[in-house]
């Protein structure tokens, strides 16, 4: 179990953390390029699937190193961090999916969705590092 969490946990940090590398080469771009570059991101949906994956191996990582209580804190540490990643997706990029139709609808407020999209992104591969980093700490320990 601790190592599936890692694993998944860490799978799961590569699309936030690719999003985020990106996001001072694309946060400038111009209204045509920025859309031509979103479509980079077409079926990156199913690396989503990861995050509640991880989300599930660090609750079992919890149960199962419940006899060592600083490492189920930190396994629920990552799981609690894992399902901030999910609330921030749901309530700051989803909605900015679903207004630009998945990138492919240029509305007038594209700038502001831009910011909320790319900084959400940057937001969760944060959070996702640290969770990686609670999973991390907890199978070591």
């Amino acid at each position: 179990m601790r190592f599936l969490a890692i694993i998944i946990t860490g799978m799961a940090l590569a699309a936030p953390a690719a999003h985020a590398f990106a996001l001072l080469n694309k946060i400038g771009m111009a209204k045509a390029d920025y859309f031509v570059a979103q479509q980079a991101y077409a079926g990156w949906w199913i690396v989503g699937l990861l995050l509640p994956l991880a989300l599930l191996a660090n609750i079992g990582n919890a149960v199962a190193l419940r006899a060592d209580g600083t490492a189920m804190m930190l396994s629920i540490a990552a799981a609690a961090l894992i399902a901030l990643n999910l609330v921030i997706f749901m309530v700051f990029t989803q909605p900015a999916n679903a207004a630009t139709e998945n990138w492919t609808v240029q509305p007038e407020s594209w700038e502001n969705l831009r910011a909320r999209w790319e900084y959400s992104h940057a937001v969760n591969a944060a959070v996702t590092l640290l969770a990686f980093c609670c999973a991390t700490l907890a199978s070591i320990r």
